[in-house]
């Protein structure tokens, strides 16, 4: 969080991690969730972020949209927010983390593919 967005946390702002999702482009992303509480406004890193938003948790718990597409069998996920779709790899984050935080629910997103432009 330091390198993209600047903000600086200890490792008590830790309260856990949600399943690793492996992309389409052969990295593993392990989301760690932190208690950050009031930071203020946060700026993105120029070369790795294009924007950074502060959303309120219940803003994000929105029912998904699945698609089919011709290159794979699993359902490619999406969530609408900021008046878009946002993909996989972020939105199957999103959804485990909104469906554990806002519902109690114990969700696996293994399985929700990513539109194909995010294969590379």
């Amino acid at each position: 969080m330091r390198d993209e967005i600047g903000l600086r946390l200890d490792e008590d702002a830790v309260l856990g991690v949600l399943d690793d999702y492996v992309t389409r482009s052969g990295y593993v992303m392990t989301p760690v969730v932190v208690w950050a509480g009031q930071v203020g406004e946060l700026v993105g890193a120029e070369a790795e972020v294009a924007a950074v938003h502060q959303v309120p948790v219940t803003d994000l718990d929105v029912e998904p949209r699945f698609i089919t597409i011709p290159e794979s069998d699993a359902p490619v996920i999406q969530l609408p927010l900021f008046g878009r779709f946002i993909h996989a790899p972020t939105a199957a984050v999103m959804h485990q983390f909104c469906q554990i935080a806002c519902r109690g629910l114990v969700t696996r997103v293994a399985r929700y593919e990513q539109p194909v432009f995010a294969w590379r």
